[in-house]
């Protein structure tokens, strides 16, 4: 298993949602309202990467106003839903920022996430991922989708590159 020292120049973390974000169950209501879970750890964890100066983005084939929601919540500004083909649109978005594939991480679960861990520098499966994705990933969290997982890869990178202390040194 690799170092965390390829870790330390991330400046961009990309996740999936379901799955990596959510357990991936997808709940409907009798009158067909959407739920998912998130949990609250990777949102303080995704706040705290963005605090320390670095972007943070969603990018999930299905299109979901409760993402839209919890997105706005925690003031992530790169949010791209409803592509399935997500290649594209991550070059796009590293395009956009001006920050090299080397320097970004994906984080995923599911096979349509191959191709953006496979460009980014970094690509992190949860532990639940699929064997395929979890093969391919770059590093494997401990922690599932939706418990946790992404909110460990930050400490992961933010402790990499020498920030965690600093930031939650307030607390």
């Amino acid at each position: 298993m690799p170092s965390d020292e390829v870790l330390k120049d991330i400046e961009l973390i990309v996740s999936d949602v379901d799955g990596v974000l959510t357990d991936a169950s997808i709940v409907y209501t009798n009158d067909g309202i959407e739920i998912k879970r998130f949990n609250v750890r990777d949102g303080l964890g995704i706040k705290l990467w963005q605090r320390a100066g670095f972007h943070f983005g969603v990018l999930t084939a299905r299109t979901s106003h409760i993402v839209k929601l919890r997105t706005a919540e925690l003031g992530i500004e790169i949010v791209r839903q409803g592509f399935e083909d997500k290649l594209p649109v991550a070059k796009e978005i590293l395009n956009s920022l001006e920050i090299a594939p080397e320097r970004a991480c994906y984080v995923g679960d599911d096979l349509p996430d191959l191709p953006v861990m496979r460009y980014f520098g970094v690509g992190f499966a949860v532990a639940t991922a699929v064997k395929e994705v979890r093969d391919s990933a770059t590093l494997v969290t401990e922690a599932s989708g939706g418990d946790g997982a992404v909110r460990e890869v930050i400490e992961r990178v933010l402790r990499a590159k020498g920030r965690w202390q600093d930031l939650i040194s307030k607390y």
